[in-house]
């Protein structure tokens, strides 16, 4: 049993990682698409350009998946009533909106 708890934090650790760092967890999906369709597609007989544009289509697919995937989490993040606004915005943006115009 407390190796099914190990398990489930390690698990719980890498969710939180993907809610924290979404961005970085798309763009990181998109390289490896189009590294990992790159690899396969050169394996296959065909031109050049052919198998670099169906690599750069793939990876548009997987990233799409990627988004609409951080949607879904940050959905039900949001309805689960897990942070408040000010905790979703990034540590070095300043929360303080009154400053003063000057012209």
């Amino acid at each position: 049993m407390a190796e099914s708890t190990g398990v489930k934090s390690k698990i719980e650790s890498l969710r939180e990682w993907v809610v924290e760092n979404k961005l970085r967890t798309v763009g990181g999906l998109w390289a490896s698409g189009v590294i990992g369709s790159l690899a396969y597609n050169w394996s296959q007989p065909g031109k050049a350009s052919v198998k670099i544009i169906h690599a750069r289509l793939h990876a548009q697919a997987l990233t799409l998946a990627a988004l609409a995937g951080a949607a879904v989490v940050e959905y039900y993040e949001h309805k689960a009533g897990g942070k408040t606004s000010a905790d979703r915005h990034a540590k070095f943006l300043p929360l303080d909106t009154s400053y003063s115009h000057k012209d």
